[in-house]
């Protein structure tokens, strides 16, 4: 059992015209990471930033935040130098936006980033599968991707217990919709990566959601760890 509780705000959640105090906001909140999301208007109907602002981003918080890249684009390949070079720790790519993933995970490895891979809700876990020893991290989306604010979908848990009891010490993220009141059914699947924008973002007491968020989770955790 490697893995362990993170919270990750969604900093897309943010007032954008200070991102980079926002993120320092964030960090001394407790965020564990920060997850971007980079939308392209293409895989999905949304346009938010590329590697230039996450190059700025980096030179304006340090070196220290992990930077989650959320790459909801339709060409994943001709993004991972330009993000390794402006200072991007992970990858995370859609499963459905390339047809070459095993390429795409080396690309990745050799640009010096870990690799993240994601399913959309109508993707099914086991298209995932064959590619879950190879990567750092699974993203289960618990929304369709491309807008924020919706709804979280509780039928993608079987998706995130299956991962979990086949992969035990794999990273599994969920997104979207994650917040105080959806945390225990995430935590009881199995994610131990919780990404959360306005329920943290935009609460008053962003701390006391992140402690909060990451106790259900490291409870879960450690349940698990006592049954088996």
């Amino acid at each position: 059992m490697a893995y362990s509780a993170k919270i990750g705000p969604s900093i897309l959640s943010s007032d954008l015209s200070c991102l980079g105090s926002e993120c320092v906001r964030m960090m001394e909140c407790g965020a564990d990471y920060l997850h971007l999301d980079v939308m392209d208007g293409h895989f999905v109907p949304n346009l938010t930033f590329g590697h230039p602002m996450v190059e700025c981003l980096r030179k304006s918080v340090g070196q220290d935040p992990f930077f989650d890249m959320h790459m909801m684009v339709s060409r994943p390949e001709q993004w991972v130098k330009p993000m390794a070079a402006a200072g991007a720790n992970q990858y995370t790519f859609h499963l459905e936006a390339t047809t070459n993933p095993g390429s795409l995970i080396k690309d990745i490895r050799e640009s010096g980033m870990k690799v993240g891979l994601a399913i959309k809700p109508g993707t099914t876990v086991e298209e995932l599968a064959p590619w879950a020893n190879q990567i750092d991290m699974a993203l289960v989306m618990t929304v369709e991707p491309g807008f924020g604010g919706q709804k979280f979908m509780e039928d993608m848990m079987p998706k995130v217990s299956w991962l979990r009891s086949q992969f035990p010490s794999l990273d599994i993220e969920v997104d979207g919709g994650v917040g105080p009141d959806t945390i225990h059914k995430c935590a009881e699947a199995g994610a131990n990566m919780i990404v959360s924008g306005s329920a943290v973002i935009g609460s008053d007491d962003p701390r006391s959601v992140i402690a909060l968020l990451r106790t259900v989770v490291a409870e879960a955790i450690q349940k698990r760890s006592l049954d088996r």
